[in-house]
């Protein structure tokens, strides 16, 4: 079988929807190795925003269907919420989440709105669609109008890699690459409104000066560039109580398995995810 796969985030490893197509592709060729596998990317980088935005719509409307026809392939996958209104094969979309439905601050202008609908009615067109969790499943019915048996539940795993590192000379190593504490609570991932974040900061203030001698908190990952109300910096918060937070911004994916094997203990605060990948890297690393 020929099939087509929208690889439009494979080069952004810092999204999830590029992590997802990342390792997709590589799982599909270690265990479905007899069919042939077509990623495709747009062919050149935008100039700015506006025309990022468009040309992001013209390749998952317009480029990846024809592409598709062009290459004959007999189905097509898009790994996130965007297949196209007028698919020219049999497509599969997976939905991580329909956040931008659910949440009223990540609807956006009336640009974003009108994507979300274009993507939304392109959707119940689709052959079959996976969804990460029961959860998401559920709001899919829900909110797209789509038929249960038409939503298939695929969960998310952590990957081999991610198991306890025992090895205290490796541990020490990667606690002095990124300057560490001997003992640290760890948050990884994201930055937006619904990671809730500067409710962690205030809660982890709160637990010093009830429990007095706890670890210390670590936070990995971006903070944003400029603070929005979708994009709180949580550096702020962490000035104005006057705290000690370490931040270590972007991590390896070679020293995550590390980082959460150092850690005594992970906390996600997070008010909403479709599924929600790192707790299950963290357990996965025994903590």
């Amino acid at each position: 079988m020929r099939i087509g796969m929208n690889a439009f985030f494979l080069n952004q490893p810092a999204t999830g929807s590029g992590q997802y197509t990342h390792h997709l592709l590589k799982a599909l060729a270690r265990v479905e190795p007899g069919h042939d596998y077509f990623p495709f990317s747009p062919s050149r980088a935008p100039l700015g925003e506006l025309e990022e935005n468009l040309a992001k719509v013209w390749f998952e409307q317009v480029s990846f269907p024809w592409a598709c026809w062009y290459h004959s392939v007999d189905v097509a996958h898009v790994p996130y919420f965007a297949p196209p209104l007028w698919p020219t094969v049999p497509t599969v979309v997976t939905i991580h989440d329909l956040i931008p439905m659910i949440l009223p601050a990540y609807r956006g202008s009336i640009l974003v709105r009108t994507y979300t609908r274009l993507v939304a009615t392109a959707a119940r067109r689709a052959h079959a669609i996976v969804a990460d969790s029961e959860c998401s499943k559920r709001d899919i019915v829900r909110l797209l109008g789509i038929p249960p048996q038409r939503v298939r539940v695929i969960y998310l795993a952590a990957e081999e890699r991610f198991q306890p590192i025992e090895d205290e000379a490796w541990l020490g190593n990667m606690r002095r690459h990124y300057g560490l504490p001997e003992r640290y609570i760890l948050y990884l991932g994201g930055f937006d409104q619904r990671k809730n974040v500067p409710t962690l900061i205030r809660a982890f203030a709160r637990a010093r000066e009830t429990l007095g001698d706890i670890p210390h908190l670590v936070i990995a990952g971006h903070p944003p560039e400029r603070e929005s109300s979708l994009f709180p910096d949580p550096r702020r918060v962490v000035a104005e109580l006057g705290l000690e937070v370490f931040f270590v911004g972007w991590v390896a994916e070679e020293d995550k398995p590390a980082l959460y094997s150092g850690a005594a203990c992970f906390v996600y605060p997070s008010l909403y995810e479709g599924f929600g990948l790192p707790p299950l890297e963290a357990m996965a690393c025994g903590v």
